[in-house]
């Protein structure tokens, strides 16, 4: 008969940890994106939160003549403007941060709450900015695509046929295409089926897919509706190229980066510390043909393939 052997006692993980100190990471925010439109824009300081975008009217009338070798009359032109040019003002994305001063006196280490508060507070503030620049129903990309400018998938999901459209309609220096993940994938796989897989580009250090050279840029902020489709734009960016520019308000007081405000409101009778957060920003699409929008995009479509046995 086996002697039973009683239990070792020894320390454990349990009672250790008690006695050990712990590296502990700065909060881990989720929704937190690369943000990629911000960075790919070109951004111009604006006077009292104003811009105006004057245009010619009527530019084909300007006219002009190739001189033949004769005494011909040349023609007799000017360059008229639009009389009442569209102005666009900076609109802010706010909010209070309420920090009661015991949490940070007591809890301050080793991270600082006020600090990460902060932080944590303008990275959603920027991530609302993002989808204010696609969306706002104002100045957004999405409501800033001329009619003309509309066009709708060949056959649901985005094709190469559909991005070479798209291509005649921003010709001129077209920079990028901004699309939803979930849409850039659907676009992947039409290519991998038609045999076309298309080649990769880095920017900032990742890896983008291009088609004809210019990158498919992803961003969140595009809208899926309720039957499963999206959108997909082509943008022309700068002020030289007359494209797509931001708009920010500089030198606003408690500025912490171009159009971020950052205030200090005081203490109240409560013990509670507030900051006043504001991001001025607006976007501008200086010509028609700047972006251009393909519509429809479905991005639910998977192809069956057959698989082979040796």
């Amino acid at each position: 008969m086996s002697e039973q052997k009683e239990p070792q006692l020894a320390l454990h993980d349990t009672a250790a940890r008690q006695l050990a100190n712990a590296t502990k990471t700065v909060p881990q925010l989720s929704t937190i994106t690369p943000r990629w439109l911000v960075h790919l824009l070109h951004w111009l300081p604006v006077e009292a939160g104003i811009y105006r975008l004057n245009k010619v009217k009527n530019p084909r009338s300007v006219q002009v003549a190739c001189a033949k070798r004769d005494e011909s009359e040349l023609p007799q032109t000017f360059v008229d403007y639009e009389d009442n040019p569209r102005e666009y003002f900076l609109n802010a994305v706010s909010t209070v941060l309420d920090v009661h001063t015991r949490v940070s006196d007591l809890y301050s280490s080793p991270h600082d709450q006020i600090k990460e508060q902060l932080r944590l507070t303008i990275e959603t503030i920027k991530e609302r900015q993002e989808s204010e620049l696609i969306n706002n129903a104002d100045y957004g990309l999405l409501a800033s695509v001329d009619e003309s400018q509309r066009i709708s998938t060949l056959s649901g999901p985005p094709t190469p046929d559909d991005l070479d459209e798209l291509l005649t309609r921003v010709w001129k220096e077209p920079g990028f295409f901004l699309a939803h993940p979930l849409a850039i994938a659907a676009f992947g796989r039409e290519c991998t089926r038609r045999g076309v897989p298309p080649p990769t580009v880095s920017l900032f250090g990742s890896q983008f897919i291009t088609w004809r050279g210019i990158p498919l840029v992803p961003s969140d902020k595009l809208p899926i509706d309720e039957d499963g489709k999206t959108k997909i734009l082509l943008l022309r960016v700068g002020e030289k190229r007359q494209g797509v520019v931001g708009l920010y308000q500089p030198g606003v007081a408690g500025e912490q980066s171009p159009g971020l405000s950052v205030r200090f409101m005081g203490i109240n009778r409560n013990a509670i510390a507030s900051y006043l957060i504001s991001l001025y920003c607006s976007l501008a699409v200086l010509t028609e043909d700047a972006v251009a929008v393909l519509e429809d995009v479905e991005i639910d479509k998977y192809h069956d393939y057959p698989v082979t046995y040796k």
